[in-house]
């Protein structure tokens, strides 16, 4: 071999070793950004489906589930009229129904009960508005039963999920709009983000 096709060989190795790691790093961005992607998708598509299902378990009196294996059914749409935002809220918090929407609490009430009705979600899909809601704001709740209630932000605030100071049980009918804290983390933590209101006609 030739002095000048070792040269060429050694250059081309070189470039290799440079060109292979910032490949890699690319392509694992690439699926990153995918997977972030993905959640977005797929949060925005399980509304549409969530959104049908809704309707049917209105019309029929029963709940109706929107796809055979999900372990949870639509209780609730919720609007917010001056964001134009709106989403279906699923029964119970488990972290299947979390996934494609928010959820009921259990042991809280259904909104417009006696008491104080919990709905929780990720702050990164179907609650990644709640840091623009403000106090006077109204919620719109839609029920399962076709049951409509108003309610009105009274405030938010920041607290331990093991100390939020929510009492599902307190005189008057309440709504917690609640979701993880920072709302630009991308890690959990201990602390919820908290948006409480209060029904208009209370």
């Amino acid at each position: 071999m030739s002095s000048a096709d070792r040269a060429f060989k050694g250059g081309a190795t070189r470039r290799l070793l440079f060109v292979a790691p910032a490949l890699a790093c690319l392509a694992f961005g690439l699926v990153l950004c995918g997977q972030g992607a993905w959640i977005h998708v797929k949060a925005a598509a399980a509304q549409v489906m969530l959104d049908s299902a809704f309707g049917r378990s209105m019309r029929e009196g029963r709940p109706v589930k929107p796809w055979s294996w999900l372990d949870t059914w639509p209780v609730a749409r919720i609007s917010l009229p001056r964001l134009g935002r709106d989403v279906v809220v699923l029964a119970g918090d488990s972290g299947q129904a979390l996934a494609f929407g928010p959820g009921h609490v259990p042991g809280t009430p259904q909104a417009g009960d006696e008491g104080t009705a919990v709905y929780a979600a990720h702050r990164d899909t179907h609650f990644d508005f709640l840091g623009q809601v403000r106090t006077g704001d109204a919620i719109d709740v839609l029920r399962a039963d076709g049951r409509r209630v108003r309610f009105i932000v009274d405030g938010a605030y920041v607290a331990r999920w093991d100390a939020s100071g929510i009492d599902a049980m307190a005189p008057g009918r309440h709504l917690v709009l609640a979701t993880c804290w920072p709302l630009d983390a991308r890690t959990e933590g201990p602390l919820r983000y908290i948006v409480s209101a209060h029904a208009l006609d209370d």
